[in-house]
Parts: structure tokens; sequence; C-alpha cells
């Protein structure tokens, strides 16, 4: 236990994706909703880096609520995300913001603890409402609830599948509960964000151990 906790000390160290992209997750309504343009960019087969560049311009832009995002123009969003690299898929995503903050205000009046209450906290549940916005899937809605569990703390420990074969790579328990005793609870969040990288190959296998044993 005593290697793994150290390893867990040092995934710690890494930043959340939503803290890369800017925004300083709280349970409140602004940063609840630039996390769910953060999923949203994160869902298309782009690689992550580029997805949080291509938020913090849209946020850059001041499209930070749903009221902004709905309120600039197709192109002003377009011309956000190619200020990311975001090029490939600008015009289709573009498309899918403004339609997701529309969606957000007529149905949760621009406030997604609205979402939060309705669902409980069910992770099923919570998933099912998550993808009714465009361009979010079930990977999506895990990347949402793995990150939103820092402020939704009846979540946790919530570890998708990417997460989890993080933890597997590392030698870590596979076992959300078993992964949650190496960390403190408010920090399981981080620790499950940290664990994708490591699945998708943006920190090593390597990279970590080697910093474990530097400690």
């Amino acid at each position: 236990m005593g290697d793994q906790q150290k390893m867990a000390r040092v995934l710690l160290t890494r930043p959340t994706y939503a803290e890369e992209a800017g925004i300083s997750l709280a349970d409140r309504p602004a940063p609840l909703y630039q996390l769910l343009v953060l999923v949203t960019l994160l869902s298309t087969r782009i690689r992550a880096q580029v997805a949080v560049a291509a938020a913090r311009e849209l946020f850059a832009a001041g499209q930070r609520t749903p009221q902004a995002m709905e309120a600039a123009s197709w192109q002003d969003r377009v011309d956000a995300l190619g200020r990311g690299h975001y090029r490939r898929y600008d015009e289709r995503t573009a498309t899918m913001l403004g339609t997701g903050a529309r969606l957000c205000l007529d149905r949760w009046h621009g406030d997604l603890r609205r979402l939060h209450r309705e669902a409980g906290d069910d992770p099923a549940a919570l998933r099912r409402l998550l993808t009714e916005f465009p361009g979010i899937g079930p990977t999506g809605a895990d990347i949402f609830l793995r990150e939103v569990q820092t402020v939704w703390p009846r979540l946790r420990p919530y570890a998708d599948r990417r997460a989890i074969a993080g933890a597997r790579r590392l030698g870590l328990p596979p076992a959300p509960d078993r992964l949650a005793r190496l960390v403190d609870e408010v920090d399981f969040g981080r620790l499950a964000s940290a664990l994708v990288r490591v699945a998708l190959g943006q920190d090593s296998a390597g990279q970590i151990s080697r910093s474990v044993a530097a400690r």
C-alpha cells in the first residue's frame, strides 16, 4: 500500500482537465456550464490538449455562460475554436455549442445544479440527462461526472473506464473503492483525471514510476 500511496501522491500533482482549461470548478452555474463546454469539445476525436486550448479561447472570448454562448454568433464560435486549433470539427461544434446553450437555458434555466437535483446522485440518471446535450455521448458524460465529483461529493468515488485503464497500467487497484483508499476523499476526482492522462499516453507509466522513485 505504501508504494501505491506514493504513486497516488505523484498523480495528484497533475492538473485536471478543467484546471487546464482555466475553469475554477465550483457548484455554481457558470463553472458547471464551462465544464459542459469543455466536455463537448473533449467528446470529438481530437487530442485532449487541443480541446483544452479551444475551451480557453472560447472562455477568453467571453463565452463562459449559456447566455453568452448563445448570444455569440456562429462565426464568433468558429473563430474562437480556430484560435485553439480545433479546426477539423470547428463548424459542427460551433453549431452544437449554440444548440446546447439553448437547451441549457430552456430546460435548466442556465443552471446545471437543476439537472443534478432532478437526477440526484444516480450516475445512470445523470448520464441520461447529460447525453441529451448535442455532441455528448456516454464517454462525454463520463468525463463530466469524473471531473464534477470534486464539487458533487456524493458521486465519489467515480472512475470511468479510462481512469480504470490508467490504474491497471500503473498496477494500481482497478476498483474505484480500492483506489479511493489511496487518497483523501476530496482528491479522488484529481486522481481519476490523472489516471486518464496515463491511459491516453499523456503521462507514461515510466514517467510516473521515475517520479515516485525520485521522492
